[in-house]
């Protein structure tokens, strides 16, 4: 996910995202994490969202989604990942891990024409991906105990504190997410802004359904790979924090 916060300008203005849609029932009220606004997109990215998004995307529904059938009656293991920005480590990880199954989250066009282009150049058949809010996938389409896995890396950090409640690290998610890990499964999550770790580190820690795998945070896993940014981040003396806990019971 983009680790950039989008303008105040944009933020400030009132959205239809932090109120619930004409019908919906009062528990489906969530303030989301993102706001769209209009972005660069290449025309490559472009083609490749007319092109291939019907093959390797699922279309959101509000019901439990087969995912062996989705995935070509593969049975593998599923790994969610939300907010995959330009899916660099979603092919990385894929290629890495062929009998998993890896099923990416992200809202925005040109993150999504970006992962179409790799899927396609990679011949990476272990991918699929929706295109809509995390949380509304999770509730509605994802059933509990069935994940092997979620990441989240880089999610947007949203520093200034006001904006503090959109963070999609929140206790009500993490819930919703640990009651859809399979007992053993683990939650991996990944940000270089100090004071999101330390949020991430209590709403996790505060979860009865997770346990810590480290005494606070984990060492990278080498199943997630160095991104181009967070290497730059790293030589400039930035830090990186990741966190990996498992479902319990």
């Amino acid at each position: 996910m983009n680790t950039h916060s989008p303008s105040a300008d944009a933020a400030d203005q009132p959205s239809a995202d932090d109120t619930a849609q004409p019908g919906a029932a009062p528990h489906q009220t969530h303030i989301r994490s993102f706001v769209h606004r209009r972005g660069h997109i290449t025309q490559g990215q472009l083609d490749a969202l007319d092109r291939l998004l019907e093959q390797w995307s699922i279309p959101y529904s509000a019901r439990r989604l087969d995912v062996p059938k989705a995935f070509g009656d593969r049975n593998g293991p599923t790994i969610l990942e939300i907010g995959f920005g330009m899916g660099e480590t979603t092919e990385k990880i894929a290629l890495a891990r062929p009998g998993d199954n890896f099923l990416g989250v992200e809202v925005f066009n040109a993150g999504v024409g970006s992962l179409l282009k790799r899927i396609e150049a990679s011949s990476v058949p272990n991918i699929r991906i929706i295109q809509h809010d995390a949380v509304e996938v999770v509730r509605d389409m994802i059933a509990p105990d069935s994940l092997a896995g979620v990441h989240i890396y880089f999610p947007d950090p949203w520093p200034k504190k006001r904006h503090h409640k959109r963070r999609l690290i929140q206790p009500p998610f993490i819930k919703l997410l640990a009651s859809r890990l399979a007992p053993g499964g683990y939650l991996h999550c990944a940000t270089d802004w100090e004071n999101y770790a330390e949020q991430m580190l209590e709403v996790l820690g505060a979860e009865p359904l997770l346990a810590n795998t480290a005494k606070d945070y984990a060492p990278r896993p080498d199943y997630r790979p160095q991104t181009k940014f967070e290497t730059r981040g790293l030589r400039l003396g930035h830090g990186v924090w990741d966190l990996i806990f498992k479902r319990v019971a």
